[in-house]
């Protein structure tokens, strides 16, 4: 078993920084990510807003890894979510639901409203393999270096979405689609309103993983 914990502090307030995080699919940092959809929300009486999704993401394997240790090449996601607006926090809990015999992933976010009008991310996940065959160790060591790789570009996701919302924010102008496109992101477009983009669902088209 191998564990990871990580913060950061983003210089933009928790709703801002929430609302990004919810949005970050689709991003140019995710072309693993193959769909995410809502299955369930829900009001809590004390006004939290429970939300669980589910999301498709390419899974890759290692040249070392036997083949057959996986079915296929994709894999299920749930996002279980909740988001305190009188606590100003959010918390989300993330686990694979297929190949953990060979690799599951529980991941545990927070995100906290700070003094100065910043947020504190905290990630923290455990990596288990029940492989066997002498792979447990080797399974866990590289989930744990992707894993790691895979929050620097989760995090550099969510800045590009933050970018977009300051944008939209500052300006009634209209923002095109390729902004999400890191190297023209000042790009700005008739194609799309702000509040379009903000509001409509979006489907990621098919890609490799990015790592």
């Amino acid at each position: 078993m191998k564990f990871f914990s990580q913060s950061f502090l983003y210089d933009d307030p928790w709703p801002i920084v929430s609302l990004a995080f919810f949005l970050r699919y689709p991003n140019p940092y995710a072309s693993h990510v193959l769909s995410c959809d809502v299955i369930s929300r829900e009001f809590t009486s004390s006004g939290s807003l429970l939300t669980t999704r589910l999301i498709l993401k390419k899974a890759t394997l290692p040249r070392w890894a036997p083949k057959g240790i996986i079915s296929r090449s994709e894999s299920w996601i749930i996002e279980e979510s909740e988001v305190d607006p009188h606590g100003e926090v959010v918390r989300c809990l993330t686990r694979n639901l297929e190949h953990v015999k060979a690799m599951q992933i529980h991941e545990n976010q927070t995100f906290r409203q700070l003094g100065e009008g910043k947020t504190l991310q905290t990630t923290e996940a455990r990596i288990v393999s029940g492989f066997g065959w002498g792979l447990t160790k080797q399974i866990e060591n590289y989930g744990l270096a992707r894993f790691r790789k895979n929050v620097q570009r989760s995090r550099e996701g969510v800045t590009l979405i933050l970018d977009l919302i300051r944008q939209a924010r500052q300006q009634p102008m209209t923002l095109s689609s390729s902004y999400l496109n890191p190297t023209s992101a000042s790009r700005l477009t008739a194609n799309r309103t702000s509040d379009q983009f903000l509001s409509e669902p979006h489907q990621v088209p098919e890609a490799g993983d990015p790592s």
